[in-house]
């Protein structure tokens, strides 16, 4: 199944509401849904490079700030 959604007519609510719906219905068949094997790939070596020394988490609020201003 094929569905195109009116996004450019959509306000940023309709929008938002959209994707919790989806969100929503993919978290009740949660359980049935496999990660690709790259996935967990990536994830482990990320867990290493924590372990490592070689990484370090950073705080949500700054992690958006720090995107916004590449991006921006």
């Amino acid at each position: 199944m094929h569905v195109i959604l009116p996004l450019e007519k959509m306000s940023i609510e309709e929008k938002i509401q959209a994707m919790e719906s989806l969100w929503e219905d993919l978290c009740i068949n949660a359980d049935s849904l496999t990660s690709p094997e790259w996935h967990r790939d990536i994830l482990e070596e990320r867990e290493k490079t924590i372990m490592n020394g070689d990484d370090e988490f950073i705080d949500w609020e700054k992690a958006k700030k720090d995107i916004r201003n590449i991006t921006s």
